[in-house]
């Protein structure tokens, strides 16, 4: 480096490092804020790719490259890259969480310790030289690689403490925001200072003045940084982002599109049977009452319920008992029509909704309880359901009194003897079959 009585001779050199120096920092922070503004659009992930990318840039510039400044001989690595990235992690933490800042170190400390390992092994390799002779320098990679887990250690302990500084300075400085992260950010920078020029010097023999050089650039980095921050945060974060608009939506619509519909047809799903629960009963069942009264066309319900159900759990286990639910969910909708909509409302009781007039419902009522006995899918000899069925009148003019009835002449048809349809009494419908089987409860 040049003695202090040469000043005027590489003066232009220095004004010109130092400007340099200030224009990468403002990009450095530039892109950076942009991507970490258009998380909610973009995701965070591509903010934290490229505060990853820049890992090995830094180092790599921390221990081979280096500029003179007044006060000594500088690094852009350390002194703007590295001084920005924890700036940005401080960013991360004051605008989201301590989980979310988490993550970033992890994934460093972990890749670069990934790094060494996997180097270990190459050097096991018997390398084959290219064309020219030219071999690949193993040593230079171990060196920046120990220098990277180093320096991730480090940054891990770094974040900690500018985080924990940042805290507690709240209590004295919560007005004085500049000041609270100019404090914070120097004293970090301090002792990440020390603890990266140990190992520095062991490694690469770095004199004395790359030390104290490296920490006034540091401090004027952390003043520098600070003050873009807090414009930053009072001017750009205090605005909220539109929503997308554009060509954006589409990419969106288009790319999710597969994802969205699986998603609209999950919602509402029972987890055992994949029929709609009892919750989507209750939001679809008003909506066709109201379209129903306002249309003048017909709907029913079929409310039906597994006999004897509890004696196959009981008898068989629940594995089994749920394996006849499936099975039953399975045949209610192969007979029910193109129109109906089944619905499993409770344990192991299931609804029909169907826009017909009361005879046709009772019909498809004894499909069901035929396919049911026809199946055998349980191991009792025959497996039978029971129903009640209520057609919408002026009786029952919602779809709770819809229910109501329906769930009345299920209990009637429990009984009555189970294996039967009970629905309203008319003189035009068959009388209810005799019992085929005979039992209390459900």
């Amino acid at each position: 480096m040049p003695a202090l009585r040469d000043f005027r001779s590489w003066e232009p050199i220095v004004l010109h490092n130092s400007l340099l120096l200030f224009l990468e920092a403002a990009a450095y922070f530039g892109v950076m804020v942009t991507l970490f503004r258009l998380r909610k659009r973009i995701g965070i992930g591509v903010f934290f790719c490229a505060l990853g990318v820049m890992h090995f840039l830094e180092t790599y510039l921390a221990s081979a490259f280096y500029v003179a400044l007044p006060f000594g001989i500088v690094s852009p690595g350390s002194s703007v890259l590295f001084s920005g990235k924890l700036v940005m992690l401080l960013l991360v933490y004051m605008k989201e969480d301590a989980t979310t800042v988490r993550q970033p170190i992890y994934g460093l400390l972990f890749g670069n310790a990934l790094m060494i390992g996997l180097v270990l092994l190459l050097r096991q390799h018997d390398i084959a030289p290219l064309p020219n002779g030219q071999r690949p320098d193993i040593a230079f990679i171990d060196q920046m690689g120990w220098l990277m887990v180093w320096g991730t250690a480090l940054l891990f302990v770094d974040a900690i403490l500018i985080i924990l500084l940042y805290e507690r300075l709240g209590r004295f400085l919560r007005k004085a925001l500049f000041t609270r992260i100019l404090v914070s950010t120097a004293c970090v920078l301090t002792f990440d200072q020390i603890g990266f020029f140990t190992a520095l010097h062991f490694v690469t023999g770095a004199p004395t003045e790359v030390f104290f050089g490296g920490w006034y650039a540091k401090m004027a980095a952390a003043f520098t940084y600070s003050m873009m921050l807090v414009a930053y945060i009072r001017w750009a974060e205090s605005h909220p982002i539109p929503a997308p608009r554009g060509l954006g939506d589409i990419f969106e619509m288009l790319t999710y599109r597969e994802r969205y519909e699986a998603l609209i047809q999950h919602v509402g799903r029972d987890g055992l049977t994949g029929l709609w629960h009892r919750g989507r009963f209750e939001t679809d069942g008003e909506q066709d009452v109201a379209a129903s009264l306002a249309s003048g066309k017909p709907l029913s319900l079929i409310v039906l319920d597994v006999d004897h159900f509890k004696s196959i759990n009981d008898r068989f286990g629940h594995a089994e008992g749920d394996r006849v639910l499936r099975s039953i969910a399975i045949l209610l909708r192969d007979v029910a029509g193109p129109g109906d909509r089944v619905y499993r409302t409770g344990g192991e009781e299931f609804a029909v909704l169907c826009p017909h007039p009361h005879a046709v419902a009772r019909l498809l009522g004894e499909n069901i309880r035929h396919a049911v006995k026809a199946a055998n899918v349980t191991k009792l000899s025959e497996l039978t359901i029971s129903a009640g069925i209520a057609t919408l009148s002026i009786s029952t003019p919602g779809l709770s009194e819809l229910f109501a009835v329906a769930d009345q002449r299920l209990y009637h048809a429990k009984a009555s003897g189970r294996d039967r349809i009970v629905g309203e009494p008319s003189a035009a419908e068959p009388a209810a079959q005799p019992p085929l089987s005979a039992g209390n409860g459900h």
